[in-house]
């Protein structure tokens, strides 16, 4: 039986996305924590900051939580701010670019499992 937790903000660890300068990454709850089924991340996206072109095996959802950034996803681009949502299917090519002066945050969740992401740049 899965037990009920409670992380507190000041908790999470960020690290740098190896992919992509100016990218962070927050594991706000995952299997390391109890979660079954699936994992949620808080990603801050730095002024300036760009993620290249790349799929995934699993799909993402997404929640923007702060500032305006553009999503690429397959052949369309996105302009996206704070209450937007998206979701990325398994094996979609996206890539996210912040040409702003405020830093974007989104909320992504994903099923457990790996994550591997394959650059296609």
């Amino acid at each position: 039986m899965t037990e009920p937790l409670l992380r507190r903000g000041d908790e999470i660890e960020y690290e740098t996305v190896a992919a992509a300068d100016g990218l962070e990454k927050g594991v706000l709850i995952a299997d390391d924590h109890g979660a079954p089924n699936f994992a949620i991340r808080r990603f801050v996206l730095e002024p300036g900051a760009e993620v290249p072109k790349h799929t995934n095996e699993v799909e993402h959802e997404q929640y923007v939580l702060a500032g305006e950034y553009t999503v690429g996803l397959e052949d369309e681009e996105y302009e996206v701010e704070a209450g937007d949502s998206l979701l990325i299917p398994a094996g979609a090519v996206h890539w996210y670019r912040n040409d702003g002066d405020e830093p974007g945050a989104f909320i992504c969740a994903v099923p457990n499992g790996d994550d591997e992401i394959d650059l296609l740049e």
